[in-house]
């Protein structure tokens, strides 16, 4: 056996030794801490100590793995172990996003949540194939390393720096966004303190051994998140089914489920006429909110859109002031009148974006299925036709038949099309994301790159599957524990969770029954697996545990982001282009300073709340996906693509995606219409398109790349030509 084999064993071995002492470590610290809950211990104490410990375990983990070489600071060396480099790139894939908001999605929107599953798990299918052992290759630094020596010159250097920090930008907001999330639930911390908490831990881990420190906390941080995600689900199974094997057991629970949801669309059930009516409140509401958007849109158009505004917030100043000189001031409605006041929206725009949310909210109540209930609801306004005209005796004209159907079917077509799409688009940005495809630069050989995709499906494969069961084992719980129960009586997590953000859990008496009807029920996706141990009732160290491997989720993403952005700028433009000559030290203290300013940047970006955490996750796929899959893969797979064809491919692809997510995405304004009724989050389908068309266009009507680059396009692509291009990139 030769001595770097022999070595590179011994390194493995000496890591499965230590990683399994940590895992022990954790589980007995996680027993400790349950043993001291049931002998009293505050549930506040318990949240700061599971908060500080890992934050201050992976601290130690960025302090012992700090380092001034740059291959080490950059790609850890290139001798990271497949194995642990497929739990690290798991840890680093399975964002805020998979941990906290796939069973959330999948619980809100049923089978449609199943896009992202597909999506995500099938794009490492993409990376195996046609990146990653060719990037493995290639052999440098960054993704805009590859682009820069592949089409030579600055431009495609440039713009592929560019691009990797608008998607990462975007992706790295989701994530501490999660952060903040967690923190403030479990620490009492308000939201804006909680993101800049979280953000010391995220920093700790990659700003004194970059990537080095990033692979080996990501490790430990993956260890955490799995753990901390089985336990609640197969201590939920095992209640619910009496199997502890979650993934085979929730059918059962599933039957629950859509008998409950039979039952709360049947009027002739007590729990369905009380939903008939809370329904029949959300129609009057939505309509009120409608009469509100039109006279926003004709004050607007009549240019007396700014006095529009001060009359309504007047308004709501008034309402105020009568509520606190009422004989008997109501301190509930006060509160909600102050925080409304506190809130208003800034200017027109803003406030037609409110009111149209509050609309579509209603509108979605005033129809609401239950997503299971849904799928299998058959074709909606030809139904709804047919009852109208019962009710009333009547038989429905054959026109009206005619156009219920037609309605029915575009509504389907449309429906089909928008999963295919975000099918497409998180497949495609799952292989061209630069945070997750610069992982395979880490592994020894391209051998290693190639086994390291399959162990990274193998470690995300453990949560995606178990997913759907814990989407509908909590609707299990929410179904038959909290709708039908009374307000009086309402449990300890609606409160909690109410406190930390309103716009994830609500629950407002519409009717005045007492009782919780389904349509009063407000939860964000966001909250599900966070909320999950509580909504069971399981003792509080559980809530801890996944409050940990969320923070796990968002912390090991978060670094991976931090680290892509800061070495794009420190390695590609400051080291590439600006001082060729710079010093090691001088172009690692720019790295991190730069993701110290990155950082605090995308923090107080967060702290805003800027949008939705699903839309921003999928829009940084949907950007990837346009600015760097045509380029990456013509790049290896066409010699004839050139600097032209990647200028043009890129910037068309990029442009184009970001274009119509501004004209289309609520949260800027002014609606602009749907391209082919294509969703904003899937907006990289064009971007992908125009990006192809433009590198074939542009590498053709110019002249084919030199005979060097040609040669290293075979040298990526053939195994048999060992080693790594020399680019000076060290």
């Amino acid at each position: 056996m030769s001595a770097p084999v022999s070595s590179n064993m011994a390194f493995f071995n000496q890591l499965k030794k230590y990683y399994t002492f940590y895992t022990g470590g954790f589980i007995a610290f996680v027993i400790i801490l349950a043993i001291l809950e049931q002998m009293g211990l505050p549930p506040k104490i318990i949240g700061y100590i599971f908060l500080a410990a890992t934050i201050l375990l992976y601290a130690g983990i960025g302090v012992m793995s700090k380092t001034a070489d740059v291959s080490e600071y950059y790609v850890a060396g290139r001798r990271v172990p497949a194995l642990f480099n497929g739990m690290a790139t798991g840890a680093d894939w399975m964002s805020a996003a998979s941990f906290i908001g796939m069973a959330g999605t999948l619980y809100l929107t049923g089978y449609d949540g199943l896009a992202f599953v597909m999506g995500w798990t099938g794009g490492y299918v993409l990376v195996a194939l046609f990146l990653a052992p060719y990037l493995r290759k290639f052999g440098q630094f960054t993704i805009p390393d590859f682009l820069g020596a592949r089409y030579g010159g600055h431009l495609p250097r440039s713009i592929g720096v560019l691009a990797a920090i608008i998607c990462s930008f975007t992706y790295v907001i989701a994530q501490i966004y999660g952060v903040g999330l967690i923190t403030s639930r479990f620490t009492g911390l308000e939201f804006g303190v909680g993101v800049y908490v979280g953000l010391a831990g995220i920093l700790v881990c990659s700003f004194l051994g970059g990537m080095r420190a990033v692979t080996w906390t990501q490790v430990a941080q993956y260890i955490i998140l799995i753990v901390a995600y089985m336990i609640p689900v197969v201590w939920l199974s095992v209640n619910i089914t009496g199997n502890p094997i979650p993934q085979i057991a929730y059918g059962q629970a599933l039957s629950g489920v859509t008998a409950k949801e039979k039952e709360l669309n049947d009027p002739k059930s007590v729990l369905g006429a009380a939903e008939l009516t809370v329904r029949a409140i959300h129609k009057e509401k939505a309509a009120e909110w409608g009469e509100k958007l039109k006279a926003l849109d004709e004050a607007v158009k009549a240019g007396n859109g700014a006095a529009f505004h001060a009359e309504q917030k007047a308004k709501v100043a008034q309402k105020l002031a009568d509520l606190k000189a009422a004989p008997a001031p109501d301190e509930k409605a006060i509160k909600g009148a102050t925080k409304d006041l506190d809130t208003f929206p800034a200017d027109v725009t803003a406030l037609k974006a409110k009111w149209k949310g509050a609309e579509t909210g209603a509108k979605g109540k005033a129809g609401a299925v239950p997503a299971h209930a849904a799928a299998f609801s058959g074709k909606g306004a030809e139904k709804k036709l047919m009852k109208e005209a019962a009710e009333k005796g009547e038989t429905p004209a054959p026109e009206a038949v005619a156009k219920a159907k037609a309605e029915d079917e575009k509504v389907s077509n449309s429906k089909r099309l928008n999963f295919i799409a975000l099918v497409l688009c998180l497949m495609v940005g799952t292989a061209s994301l630069p945070h997750i495809l610069m992982r395979y630069y880490t592994t020894p050989s391209v051998r290693d790159a190639r086994k390291s995709v399959f162990w990274s499906l193998f470690f995300i494969f453990l949560l995606y599957f178990t997913a759907p069961a814990l989407a509908v084992l909590a609707k299990y719980e929410v179904y038959h524990h909290l709708v039908g129960s009374s307000f009086a009586s309402l449990p300890a997590w609606v409160s909690n969770w109410s406190a930390v953000n309103a716009t994830l859990m609500k629950i407002v008496d519409m009717n005045k029954d007492g009782l919780v009807q389904l349509a009063e029920i407000t939860i964000g996706g966001d909250l599900i697996v966070l909320a999950t141990p509580e909504i069971a009732g399981l003792p509080y160290v559980i809530s801890g545990l996944v409050a940990a491997g969320g923070l796990a989720a968002a912390l090991s993403t978060a670094d991976g982001l931090l680290l892509t952005i800061a070495n794009a700028l420190s390695h590609d433009v400051y080291y590439k282009m600006i001082d060729p000559n710079a010093s090691t030290i001088r172009r690692l203290t720019v790295s991190k300073v730069l993701l110290l300013i990155v950082a605090i940047l995308a923090a107080y970006v967060t702290s805003l709340k800027p949008g939705d955490i699903l839309f921003l996750v999928g829009a940084a796929f949907s950007l990837a996906a346009s600015a760097f899959f045509p380029a990456l893969v013509l790049g290896v797979f066409w010699k004839r693509a050139n600097y032209v064809g990647a200028v043009v491919g890129m910037t068309a692809g990029l442009g184009l995606c970001m274009y119509y997510m501004y004209q289309t995405y609520e949260f800027f304004g002014v609606l602009a219409p749907l391209w082919f009724d294509i969703k904003p989050i899937s907006a990289g389908v064009f971007g992908l398109a125009a990006g192809f068309v433009g590198v074939i266009v542009g590498s053709l009507i110019s002249p084919a790349p030199n005979k060097e680059i040609q040669e290293l396009v075979d040298h990526c692509r053939y195994p048999n030509l060992e080693g790594d291009i020399n680019t000076n990139a060290a």
